[in-house]
């Protein structure tokens, strides 16, 4: 009995220690109105253009605020929430409100949106055609194969009269969902990041974004149909775990994104690639 008392002792210590050390570790992370505002904000970002844009307020603007700002690059789109939610960063800028919806509904996190800073309209690419009009019948055509990015890629090319989509067709539309499709189009669905790859291997891609400026190509001038800017929903924010708004460096850096010289940035730099959405 002696032996087990001992035991039972030194686990129930150790056990101690390291919640000890766990909590110290989620104090350092502490985000919401109690988080410590002198402390480094890490943000998870997509490099282009997120990243960039926040760098910009990191080197120019951050300091006006006093607000320590660090940006961890990310080159999908599921551990950037995954990591907010965790509270391995304190919020995260690359997605819009569909997408999140759906990865909240299918993970059962609690992430949400700060502000909105920017819209990049989705187009569809070829290294093979230069006019929409001269895609071949038969011709295959690569998709993003998120949820939401896929619903929205049929969606453009329903709108350039490639496709028909049913009429049931939501914000989660697949090849399944499509009603007529007078070129007898094929559909290669790819992680979206390795879409631009495949543009040497299909007649035509539709491509985020992100990706298209990421790979040299140029929304407004390359694609064969483009996104309107037009009550779009696809909007990307700044977001963090639920709590994490009441954070007094989120709430800085929400306002940061949204000033005048964010604006003047993405208009000189992304030149229609990039749109302000504030």
């Amino acid at each position: 009995m002696r032996n087990t008392a001992k035991i039972t002792t030194t686990v129930l210590a150790v056990g101690a220690l390291a919640l000890g050390l766990t909590a110290c570790g989620n104090e350092d992370a502490k985000t919401g109105a109690d988080a410590d505002p002198s402390k480094p904000i890490v943000i998870a970002a997509s490099s282009v253009p997120h990243a960039e844009i926040l760098g910009f307020v990191k080197d120019n603007l951050a300091a006006r605020e006093d607000l320590k700002l660090e940006v961890k690059e990310f080159a999908d789109y599921v551990t950037p929430n995954t990591a907010t939610q965790s509270g391995e960063v304190a919020g995260n800028f690359f997605q819009h409100k569909p997408y999140l919806d759906d990865f909240n509904k299918k993970n059962g996190t609690t992430i949400v949106p700060v502000a909105t800073v920017h819209l990049e309209p989705l187009g569809l690419y070829s290294n093979k055609v230069d006019k929409l009009a001269d895609l071949k019948d038969g011709a295959t055509v690569a998709l993003p194969n998120d949820t939401t990015n896929e619903a929205r890629a049929l969606k453009l090319l329903e709108r350039n009269g490639l496709i028909k989509l049913k009429a049931d067709a939501g914000n989660s539309a697949t090849p399944k969902d499509i009603a007529a499709n007078p070129k007898k189009l094929t559909f290669k669905e790819l992680e979206a990041a390795a879409v631009p790859r495949a543009l040497d291997d299909v007649d035509a891609a539709v491509i985020n974004g992100n990706y298209a400026v990421q790979t040299k190509l140029s929304p407004k001038n390359d694609s064969l149909a483009l996104e309107s800017a037009e009550n779009n929903p696809y909007g990307n924010f700044l977001a963090v775990k639920e709590g994490g708004e009441k954070d007094p460096r989120i709430e800085k850096l929400a306002k940061l994104l949204t000033s005048p010289e964010v604006k003047k940035f993405i208009e000189d730099k992304y030149d229609g690639s990039v749109i302000p959405a504030f």
